[in-house]
């Protein structure tokens, strides 16, 4: 609001930089909370069992090929990207595993210090495609990891405000809790502080069964 009312004020007239630069950030807190209803719309619907997930097999690297590149590219400190795909594939929802993805490298980059280390892993097992994004960061407490997932939790972000100034957790991690239920599958957090934290998400493979009630 308050950078609204400067814009409307008039006087920026005559400071064509300074008044760029309120745009952008008028934008940015305009693109913020349109993602941030739609995440609440879109929590609220998984909760309620009416949002669907669209499963298909999905190819993994496009997916994360974009996102690494994205996040290098707005990230204001240094962020390392290291990738081991040995599965290509996962049965997912391609948009909402996407957006799964965003968070926990987003989270990553925020709770990290002066630069960051990620590392994303696939791997299959009988039954799962299984991924795991780990980081060098903050770390979080064995106390936050049993609620971290929960709706407008922000514990854990606290600490973490005091120290480099990051937002809280929010809803980000409760809707990739939900997005991942909606799959049929399930995230665990394992972390200890100060060295790394590292979020492990199970989706389970296609089946026949699977195929039949497409």
């Amino acid at each position: 609001m308050m950078v609204q009312d400067m814009l409307k004020s008039g006087r920026l007239e005559g400071k064509p930089e300074i008044k760029n630069k309120y745009m952008n950030i008028a934008q940015s807190e305009t693109e913020h909370l349109f993602a941030l209803t739609n995440k609440i719309l879109t929590i609220s619907k998984l909760e309620n069992h009416k949002l669907e997930m669209n499963k298909t097999e999905v190819e993994l690297t496009p997916i994360i090929e974009k996102l690494t590149e994205k996040f290098k590219a707005k990230a204001q400190k240094p962020v390392n990207f290291i990738i081991s795909l040995q599965t290509k594939t996962a049965y997912a929802d391609n948009d909402y595993l996407g957006e799964v993805l965003s968070n926990l490298i987003d989270n990553a980059i925020k709770y990290s210090q002066e630069s960051v280390e990620i590392n994303i892993t696939t791997e299959e097992s009988e039954r799962y495609t299984i991924l795991k994004v780990r980081d060098n960061g903050l770390g979080i407490s064995e106390a936050d990891q049993k609620v971290i997932f929960q709706k407008y939790e922000r514990a854990a972000a606290a600490k973490r405000s005091r120290k480099n100034g990051a937002s809280g957790f929010g809803l980000g991690l409760n809707f990739v809790d939900q997005v991942i239920k909606a799959h049929e599958g399930r995230i665990f957090v394992n972390s200890t502080e100060g060295e790394f934290t590292e979020f492990t998400i199970y989706l389970p493979l296609e089946t026949p069964n699977n195929r039949h009630n497409r």
